[in-house]
């Protein structure tokens, strides 16, 4: 005589046990991609040449309301953490166009470097990122240490930044 308590209990053992699997991934650093931004002024930054600093990637658009709502706060970000070693790439996604990448970077005086992803290999390179606005912590170690797709809690992201810098 078999139990209907078994099937259950293994369905639920197997989930579980793919659960844990999964979180335990989760917790493993995945290194940022090897690539080059080419900056609006032209500069070349690969993410080789930032390795031993914080950096954060953030893919947006001119286009997308949450992008444009977020970047005051982008910019006192970085404004707050320049100092202690941050680095910011805005990556304007590849739809976007570049005289209102041009225009929106030069009226709002962005104070970091924002690049182009003109044929869309930096987004590919990032995990094929098709929603804006998504955000990358990258550590000193050149692994990533959060994505944020949308808005960030800009506290939490605070805090991360915080100890991120103050690492060894």
């Amino acid at each position: 005589m078999t139990s209907s308590w078994i099937k259950p209990a293994a369905i639920c053992a197997l989930v579980l046990a793919l659960a844990g699997a999964g979180y335990a991934m989760l917790g493993r650093s995945t290194p940022a991609p090897d690539v080059t931004f080419i900056s609006l002024a032209g500069d070349k930054i690969s993410t080789q040449s930032l390795r031993g600093k914080v950096v954060m990637v953030n893919f947006w658009a001119t286009s997308c309301a949450t992008c444009v709502k977020e970047m005051p706060q982008m910019v006192e970000t970085y404004n707050k953490f320049k100092g202690q070693g941050l680095e910011f790439v805005a990556v304007a996604m590849k739809y976007d166009p570049p005289n209102y990448v041009v225009n929106y970077t030069e009226t709002r005086k962005l104070p970091f470097k924002v690049a182009l992803d003109s044929g869309g290999d930096l987004a590919k390179s990032f995990g094929d990122v098709a929603l804006t606005p998504t955000t990358f912590v990258i550590g000193k170690d050149g692994k990533i240490l959060k994505r944020y797709v949308g808005e960030p809690e800009f506290g939490e992201l605070h805090a991360l930044l915080q100890k991120a810098l103050s690492a060894t």
